[in-house]
This record gives C-alpha cells, sequence and structure tokens, in this order.
C-alpha cells in the first residue's frame, strides 16, 4: 500500500497543520454503541497485558491443531515469531470450520461479473471447490513450501487458488492482473514459482482484456521453475497452448476429488509473498506467514468493521491483487465466516451507478474502499447513488490514502444517509492488517483523521531525534512494538528488510509516512514522507494542500506535487478535477489559490493551478504524482504502463499546451 520510506531532512512544519485540527465529531449512535461488537474496554485490557490480549485473540477467534506453546518470541528482533509452537491452517480456519459449526448453508461469495453474470458460493460448496483445487495442485508436483504464482481478474477462481494454496502449505504470490510481462517475470523468477494460474483473460469496462499472452511472455522472457500453468476460461478468448504445460483451470478441477485434509502447518509458515515496489532497486517480496497474519485479520475485521456475520453482507472492492484484498477480501472475513461480495469490473461500467446498483442488489451493510474512489463518485454527482437504495448500508470504511475531510464528509452525507459510522483505516502491505483505525461504536470520529491505533497495537508519531513528538506536532509514523501481522522479512533479502524499515530510528518500525499528533492527541496520516514539498525552507504536505483544494466547493479531486523552482526550491503545483457543473471561468485559479491560502497560510499558495479531466492513477487507484511532476517542470512523461488509462497524460499535456497561461496566476 505504501513505498519505500525516504529520508527527508526535517518532518513537516507543525506550524501548517493548522488545516489538520478538525472541530467536526461524529460520535456512534447511541443504537450502534449499544449494538456495537467492539467496546471501549478492548484498550484497558491490551494495555494491562499486551501479549495476554493477542493470545486471547488467537484462541478465540481461530481454530489450532495444535496450541501454541509462546505468544510472541523477540529474540532475533527484528524478525518476529508469533503464537509460537502453534499449528494450524488458514484454509481450514477460513472453509471447513465453518461448515462443521453448520453454517455450510451460510453464502460466502456472491460474485458479480462485470458483463452481469453472476454466482454465489455457499460455505459448503466454496469448501468444496477449494479442496479440489487442493488436490489438482498436488497433481500437478505442488508440496508443502512451493510457490505458486497468481495472475488473474477478481474471480471467485482467485480466492480459490488463494485458499488452496494455503491448505496444502505452498505459499501463494499474487500478481495484479494490471501488472505487465515484465512484472510478471520479476516475481516468478524471485519467488522461484513452480506453477502459474492463471486466466484467458478478463473484463474491463465491457471488453475482454486478455491475460494469458502475458503469462506466456513472461515464461518466455525466462522462468526456468515455472513446470504448469493453470487457466481459467473466462472470456472465452483464443489463446496460445504449451502441450505438456498448459491446463485448463476446468479440466484439472473436475478431475480431482472432493475430499481432501488440510495440513497443519507451524503459526509461522509463509502463507504468502506479496510484491510492493520500492523507490529504487527490485520490488520488495512482502512475507506473510500464517498464525499471527489470520489472528490479526480476522480480529480487525470483525471489530473495525462491527462484523456481525448471520446478518452482514460485506463488501470490499479492493482487487485480491492487492493487500487490502487479501486480507479484507479473503483471508479476515472468510475467517469470520461473513458473507460478501465479490465485483469483477470498475465502477463506471455499465454506468457510474453500477457499485450503487450491487449495494441495492445485495443489501450490503459494510462497504470498504479507496478515498480516490470515493472523490471519483464525488465527481459524478449525487444523483447516482441517488437512484439507488442504499438504506442497508450501516458502516463505511475507507483504506489506501489519506482521505480529505470533505470526502468524508460526502461519503457519510451521501453514501452513507448521514448516519453510518466511518471508519478510515491506515495500514501497509508490511503491516498485514489495519494498525490505526477508529473503533465504530466507541470512537467519536474527526473526518480525515486515522484517529488511535487499535487496541494492542502501539504507534507514536517520532521527530528528528527518534523522540515522540508533543501534540500539534508533525513527524513520522513509527510503530514500536512488534505486532502479529507485521511482515517478517523481505523474501530471499534480510538485509534489505533491516534497512528499509529498522534502520532510521533504533529498534522502532518506520513506516515511510509522515503524520501528525493534534491537539487531543490523534494521528493525522500526512501521507508518504517522501510526498512532502520544502517551499522556501518551510516543509508542506501534499496531502495537506489537497485537502484544502478539495474542501472548495468547486472542487472534486486534486493531486498535488512539487517542481523545482529558482526562487523557491520548489514550488506548488496543483492538477485539479472540478465537481460535475462547476462553473470554470477565467478566475478559478486565483479564487482556489486563495482558498488554500486563507485554509493553511500564503506559503502554501500552488504557483500554478491546471484543471484537467481526470488524473494519472493505476488500477489501484494511486494518483501517479512523479507523471504530474514531470509535467510541471517542462518533462517528457515518462513510463505511464501501470496506468489504468494511458491515455489520460496525453490528454492533460494537450490541454495544458493549448491553454498554457488560462490556469497560472
Amino acid at each position: 500500500m505504501t513505498s519505500e520510506p525516504s529520508r527527508p531532512s526535517q518532518p513537516n512544519h507543525p506550524a501548517l497543520s493548522n488545516l489538520l485540527q478538525e472541530d467536526r465529531r461524529f460520535p456512534p449512535s447511541p443504537e450502534f454503541a449499544a449494538q456495537a461488537v467492539a467496546t471501549k474496554e478492548l484498550y484497558d485490557e491490551a494495555a494491562r497485558d499486551r501479549e495476554g490480549f493477542w493470545a486471547k485473540q488467537a484462541r478465540e477467534l481461530l481454530t489450532w491443531s495444535k496450541d501454541f506453546e509462546q505468544t510472541l518470541d523477540w529474540s532475533d528482533a527484528p524478525f518476529a515469531k508469533w503464537f509460537a509452537g502453534g499449528q494450524l491452517n488458514a484454509a481450514y480456519n477460513c472453509l471447513d470450520r465453518h461448515v462443521e459449526a453448520g453454517n455450510g448453508d451460510r453464502v460466502a461469495i456472491h460474485f458479480e461479473g462485470e458483463p452481469g453474470d453472476t454466482r454465489s458460493y455457499t460455505y459448503a460448496e466454496l469448501t468444496r471447490e477449494v479442496k479440489r483445487a487442493a488436490n489438482a495442485l498436488t497433481e500437478l508436483g505442488v508440496e508443502r513450501g512451493d510457490r505458486v504464482a497468481i495472475y488473474l481478474p477478481m474471480i471467485p477462481e482467485a480466492a480459490i487458488a488463494m485458499l488452496a494454496c494455503a491448505r496444502i502449505g505452498a505459499p501463494h504470490s499474487v500478481v495484479f492482473g494490471g501488472f505487465s510481462a515484465d512484472a510478471l517475470n520479476s516475481r516468478i523468477n524471485d519467488a522461484q514459482a513452480k506453477v502459474v494460474i492463471t486466466s484467458d483473460g478478463g473484463y474491463r469496462r465491457g471488453t475482454p482484456s486478455a491475460l494469458k499472452p502475458a503469462v506466456d511472455a513472461a515464461i518466455a522472457k525466462g522462468a526456468d521453475t515455472v513446470k504448469h500453468v493453470l487457466v481459467v476460461r473466462r472470456t472465452g478468448q483464443d489463446v496460445d497452448w504449451t502441450d505438456g504445460r498448459d491446463m485448463w483451470w476446468h479440466d484439472a478441477i473436475e478431475a480431482a476429488s472432493e475430499e481432501h485434509t488440510a495440513a497443519p502447518v507451524d503459526s509461522e509458515h509463509p502463507l504468502f509473498i506479496l510484491y510492493t515496489s520500492g523507490t529504487t532497486g527490485k520490488p520488495k517480496g512482502i512475507l506473510h506467514t500464517t498464525g499471527g497474519y489470520l489472528t490479526q485479520c480476522a480480529y480487525t475485521h470483525k471489530n473495525v468493521f462491527d462484523l456481525k456475520p448471520e446478518t452482514d453482507v460485506y463488501w470490499c472492492t479492493a482487487d485480491v491483487g492487492w493487500v487490502t484484498g487479501h486480507s479484507y477480501a479473503v483471508y479476515g472475513p472468510l475467517a469470520n465466516g461473513a458473507t460478501q461480495v465479490m465485483y469483477e469490473g470498475t465502477p463506471d461500467t455499465p454506468g457510474r451507478d453500477r457499485w450503487w446498483a450491487i449495494v441495492a442488489k445485495y443489501k450490503v451493510s459494510i462497504l470498504y474502499t479507496a478515498p480516490t474512489a470515493i472523490r471519483t463518485v464525488m465527481k459524478w454527482g449525487e444523483q447516482l447513488p441517488a437512484k439507488h437504495d442504499l438504506s442497508s448500508l450501516r458502516l463505511l470504511g475507507s483504506v489506501g490514502e489519506p482521505i480529505n475531510p470533505e470526502a468524508w464528509i460526502w461519503y457519510r452525507r451521501v453514501i452513507g444517509g448521514d448516519r453510518t459510522p466511518v471508519v478510515d483505516t491506515w495500514w501497509q502491505t508490511e503491516t498485514g492488517a489495519i494498525m490505526i483505525s477508529p473503533l465504530p461504536g466507541v470512537t467519536e470520529a474527526k473526518p480525515g483523521s486515522a484517529m488511535v491505533p487499535l487496541p494492542g497495537i502501539v504507534a507514536d508519531v517520532y521527530d528528528d531525534e527518534g523522540k515522540p513528538v508533543p501534540t500539534g506536532s508533525g513527524g513520522y509514523l513509527v510503530l514500536t512494538e512488534p505486532w502479529p501481522a507485521m511482515l517478517r522479512g523481505i523474501w530471499g533479502d534480510p538485509e534489505r528488510y533491516k534497512e528499509t524499515y529498522w534502520s532510521r530510528f533504533e529498534d522502532v518500525y518506520f513506516a515511510g509516512d509522515g503524520a501528525k499528533k493534534d491537539d487531543d492527541g490523534d494521528i493525522w496520516v500526512l501521507g508518504r514522507v517522501d510526498d512532502v514539498m520544502n517551499v522556501s525552507g518551510h516543509r508542506l504536505s501534499t496531502t495537506e494542500i489537497e485537502s484544502a483544494l478539495v474542501s472548495h466547493e468547486k472542487v472534486a479531486e486534486a493531486a498535488v506535487v512539487g517542481a523545482a523552482d529558482e526562487m523557491t526550491g520548489q514550488a506548488v503545483c496543483a492538477f485539479v478535477i472540478l465537481r460535475g457543473g462547476a462553473d470554470e471561468g477565467p478566475d478559478i485559479a486565483t479564487e482556489l489559490r486563495n482558498h488554500v491560502a486563507k485554509e493553511i497560510g500564503p506559503i502554501a499558495k500552488p504557483r500554478q493551478i491546471m484543471i484537467v479531466a481526470e488524473l494519472p492513477k493505476t488500477r489501484s487507484g494511486k494518483i501517479m504524482r512523479r507523471l504530474l511532476k514531470d509535467v510541471a517542470e517542462n518533462r517528457e512523461v515518462g513510463d505511464v504502463t501501470t496506468l489504468a488509462d494511458t491515455t489520460v497524460m496525453r490528454l492533460i499535456t494537450d490541454k495544458l499546451a493549448s491553454q498554457p497561461k488560462a490556469q497560472e496566476d
């Protein structure tokens, strides 16, 4: 979810963080609080005995084949062992035990395909499919400890493949379906994957999009460890075929037995590798193991989302190619026996009200999505969600980056009917599960603030000297105690793990994000420390300036970058999308610059404001600010292959070239 930390010379200038002192408060309603899963006693319980607290969660939320002997072994820090000596199986905990408890008829996954096809799997049906897939992998020679690469669209077979790997103790490496053959090749080779599971393709904005050719190209570049490629038939596209290596998924599954016993593995047995890009060098293979990861996924999913598995319908919109999809679209909800929605497509196909139609169709009660998506649907207007009955929603979540206060307010008001709690969650690929978040039945939430660490988590904001900052000040977000779902290292590179995360401050995990403690001590995440600009000696957070812009009534979304400037070192450049129906007008740039000055201070006024129709985003919704920086500094635009829409940058540059002075002050 975040990139490799960089090291600025000083933290954000605290005098410029006045925007992040929020006066609006949203306590839970008395009715919600009275029935909430999590209570304030959790904080006290965890503070009294943190390890005992986590041991209790592990034993209450999971089924262990063999009980653990030691909650935490930190003797080889920063390499943790949680629930040492214990044995369990992640797939058994996500599937079999719910069937054995009499909940086999409960729907596990409602799948909605982009073309409108649907499938629903009960827990009994999903268990049967995973058992057959586990047997199919075993037939292909996959043994405990072997790695399996998964390169699939957001279809049920992705979850089935992940759980089948977990069932036999084969760590999976899911590669997002939007990645190139080169990216896939590097991940296959780093993990030395034995099998690749892919599909002929998936659907993207109404059109079949091929996947199998990227696998063929990746293997052709050199991937000697790959013995077999399993191919799911999804779109019916013609695919090239290598006899002896390639096999149709349905043929392998149909030939496999429905009988399979899940193999207990050690609590520290590798569950998966997930690659995340660093600022330099090759992608980092983040390693997560079984017991600690599954414990914290189940604990956070239950308490942060106030889960009531008998009645809730939960929907996390993330793709399984990202950690949010791992933790909150597969392992967390299924470990808790939840009913969830899985959707293959985008929010705008066949219409821009697609998400709200799905919420109404399945009576979704819990929705977890990204601020980028929220700001996008804000831009499209309130009339689209208003066409659908969203009254089933009772809790909303946000993940992936800091959410602007005005987007938070809009989300709660328009999507949540001005009644639902909003849980703004901070965590990373590396942390494995949510770390900082409101508890919806307890917390008096502030729009835009992640609030405080969850019970059992210890986080702080440090200054350059490694000391906690006082309230009202900014610095670096750190984690000062180990946590169950923490990464166990970088695959094959323990030194890089220590250097990347543990060298900035002694014995403390540096998250790579800037943060501020407000006057109440609540945490505001400011984004990556490499998203901090130095303007005339003042350090400004891009997140703060973006929040100021989005708080203007005409603005739907904004992205801010620092561009080289002879006078000030760096200058603030803003790319702005206006709300539907907002009048651009000749004075819009001046109006928005003055608004930023009023909200933050004159030093934060953008040198340049550029009105654009779209922003460059990856398929996970992250804004590619480096491309905007290229535009702001009049450079040739860099590599756009990871963008969801590769034409966006041309549209931006063409518009700015046609009216280069129109958006400058």
